[in-house]
């Protein structure tokens, strides 16, 4: 092929190079800033669970993988003339699709189906435009090493990645707390079409007419067993990626925004691995491996379950970055001639695919327990095995390495056989009843209480009366229950006579029969209040949550009072539903320890007094480890010019009490002529308008203790 200056062509030029470096710039800084802002922005139509994140990053895999296919083939398919058309063509198209808001219309109505509904959603909402976004990297390092004949293209894949860093760390820093969600949406569609502008400019002026024609023939000497490993390394990565993230956020605590460290950890991986400067060496991370796969592997059984938590996310994070520069660093090794690379990606591409399609998909459906992580750690000790049997410059291939050799085959089989059925194995074990679906894993434990007493009048204890059955959801309790049948009818947990909720219940009681709203179901332990005459209707979003709670829990079967259950997302039903005239109205409706942020918007609270009586008390359940949410709540009740005040009770183990935090809000008819609320508590923290959440604008930043 003639160079620009052999055909009489003038050169791109160094211009031409900085116009290459900007447009993958910005095309990978705006696709991992689209992650959140429109994951944020379905969030609340889905019950506000962990879960969406995971489906919206099988999505995301999904749209880069088909944006990859579409670099490969084009490049392959047509001269360099005919695809700077067909993409200029295409990302004039995607201009169309702006500004990125989802409609209200394609709210779900129902708990049915949401990960093939967040699908559906994301593809209406940032489909093109995302699958342009994830083609530009290939596509442009393709026109830019056959253009400059640039054996050093790589290096563009490190500055995407770079970008992508950059994104994801300025958006709960920077952009989430300046800006809505409206004005990120409309800030994003502008720069996008900045990015576009700037990729269609580098598509119409390749000058020469060329296609990868001898591209498949490469690819095929590489041989299978190659191919092989690019996408089983990137499986692996992507898997430990989603599943280290679950574990973090289900299992040891739900920082809000914790998977930002995962997933920073994952693309540094990338950007040393490219970059080019030969981050990776492969002794040394060989050794650091061992030590974080095994370590991992003992932190997943149930005799450490009690890890103080930030000792177990710098365990599983630090564990994460070195299994990530062990797979991006031998793909960087295993990497083709620049003439290959979408091919190279692609596969790579395919292979983070499978490993968040098994962890997003496949997992909770084929596991009760969250053991993807399990048989991630285990894969990722085959691929070691894997990857130095086929090279034959590993050092294990070296004269008297063979007792080493045998030692890494023996250990990559410990942990297999760990991982796979020692732990998992044990952790089923222990439960009476272990359940999971989208919306997380349920586990259902008969234990013996701690200082367990016999109640004033009652006979000698009887075995039961020392057990209880409880529900946990991640690290959080969400319900106890005595055993005995002499007790079981009693409230326990966060919702002890002491309690908020407690309080406020019994005080209103006296004045007649009582129509409650419930917002989380747990167990149904607010339903012990219940007396006859009374109604009260839990919203519940998680099917197997209610269940649990009529199969193997009494305070619903037990309750005197009439319950009704509503199934679905507890917003939306109240939008469709006429006034309920409730007296009492709680909101606890929290997963793991995560905060379902629109639950305690602006918006939230004047949907909750709509459906409230002119005296209602509305009771808001703030007890969280890692946020201080009392000032939000105050700040919405002085927004609605309502009182607010703040009831604590401390643990009392004897009888199933755990410490607490509610918010009470109301008007000042709420709380005259009940003085046992306002001597519970004390007037909540009002904070104003910084604290103040709305269904556009939130950040949990700003009330992080």
């Amino acid at each position: 092929m003639k160079t620009a200056q052999e055909s009489g062509l003038p050169s791109l030029g160094a211009s031409f190079n900085v116009l290459h470096a900007l447009a993958i710039f910005l095309s990978a800084f705006l696709l991992f800033q689209v992650e959140p802002l429109i994951a944020k922005a379905i969030l609340p139509w889905f019950g506000g669970v962990a879960a969406v994140w995971a489906v919206c990053l099988l999505f995301f895999q999904v749209a880069l993988l088909l944006g990859y296919l579409y670099a490969h083939l084009l490049t392959r398919s047509l001269g360099r003339r005919a695809q700077g058309w067909v993409h200029a063509g295409l990302l004039a198209a995607s201009l169309l699709t702006l500004p990125i808001l989802p409609r209200e219309a394609w709210r779900p109505v129902g708990p049915e189906q949401p990960a093939l509904h967040i699908l559906i959603v994301l593809g209406l909402t940032v489909g093109l435009p995302f699958f342009l976004l994830s083609s530009t990297t290939p596509l442009l390092q393709a026109w830019f090493a056959k253009e400059k004949e640039d054996a050093g293209v790589y290096r563009l894949y490190a500055l995407s990645n770079g970008a992508s860093l950059l994104a994801l760390l300025s958006y709960p820093t920077f952009f989430e707390p300046m800006l809505s969600t409206g004005r990120q949406a409309w800030v994003w569609s502008w720069a996008y079409a900045g990015a576009a502008g700037v990729c269609g400019v580098i598509a119409l002026r390749g000058r020469e007419d060329w296609r990868h024609d001898s591209e498949g023939q490469e690819v095929s000497r590489l041989g299978w067993k190659t191919k092989t490993l690019w996408i089983g390394l990137s499986a692996c990565s992507s898997a430990l990626l989603l599943a280290i993230t679950n574990h973090i956020s289900q299992n040891i605590a739900a920082v809000p925004l914790l998977w930002v460290i995962p997933l920073s950890l994952y693309l540094l991986s990338f950007i040393l691995c490219f970059e080019g400067r030969g981050w990776y060496r492969r002794t040394f991370f060989l050794r650091l491996l061992g030590v974080a796969v095994g370590g991992m592997t003992y932190a997943l059984s149930p005799e450490l379950a009690t890890l103080p938590f930030w000792l177990a996310i710098s365990l599983f994070c630090a564990g994460l970055f070195v299994c990530c520069m062990f797979c991006h660093g031998e793909l960087a090794r295993l990497k083709p001639e620049p003439a290959q690379l979408t091919s190279f990606y692609f596969l790579c591409s395919l292979g983070s695919l499978a490993g968040a399609v098994f962890v997003a998909l496949v997992a909770p459906r084929i596991f009760s327990g969250y053991y993807e992580l399990h048989v991630a750690l285990a894969v990722c000790a085959v691929l070691v095995v894997a990857v130095h049997r086929q090279d034959t410059a590993s050092p294990f291939r070296a004269p008297g390495a063979r007792p080493a050799w045998v030692i890494v085959n023996a250990l990559a089989a410990v942990v297999v056989v760990v991982s796979l059925f020692v732990t998992a194995r044990t952790r089923a074990g222990n439960t009476k009843r272990i359940v999971r679906n989208f919306y997380g894993v349920l586990k259902v434990t008969d234990e013996v209480a701690p200082k367990v007493v016999v109640l004033k009048d009652e006979m000698q204890p009887q075995v039961d009366d020392s057990r209880v059955r409880r529900l946990t959801n991640g690290t959080i309790s969400h319900g106890l229950e005595f055993l005995s049948a002499a007790r079981r009818d009693q409230p326990t947990t966060y919702y002890g006579e002491n309690s908020g909720i407690g309080v406020t219940l019994k005080a209103k009681a006296e004045h007649g029969a009582l129509r409650v709203g419930v917002i989380g179901l747990g167990v149904g332990t607010i339903a012990a209040y219940g007396q006859a005459g009374d109604k009260y209707t839990f919203y519940e979003i998680n099917p197997l949550d209610v269940r649990i709670a009529q199969e193997d829990f009494y305070y619903l079967r037990d309750t005197k009072a009439e319950v009704s259950i509503e199934l679905g997302d507890a917003r939306l039903a109240l939008e469709r539903e006429p006034v309920q005239g409730f007296d009492v109205m709680a909101v606890d409706a929290f997963s793991s320890d995560a905060i379902p942020v629109h639950l305690l918007t602006l918006e939230a609270f004047e949907l909750y007094f709509r459906h409230l009586k002119a005296d209602g008390v509305l009771a808001v359940h703030i007890s969280n480890q890692h946020l201080n949410l009392e000032p939000v709540v105050g700040a919405a009740a002085e927004r609605l010019a309502k009182e607010a005040v703040t009831v604590r009770n401390e643990n009392h183990y004897a009888q199933g009490v755990f410490k607490a935090t509610w918010v009470l809000v109301g008007s000042r008819e709420a709380f005259h002529g009940a003085p046992e609320i306002e001597k519970a508590g004390i007037p909540a923290a009002l904070r104003g308008e910084k604290k103040l959440w709305s269904d556009a604008h939130s950040s949990v930043f700003a009330v992080l203790k």
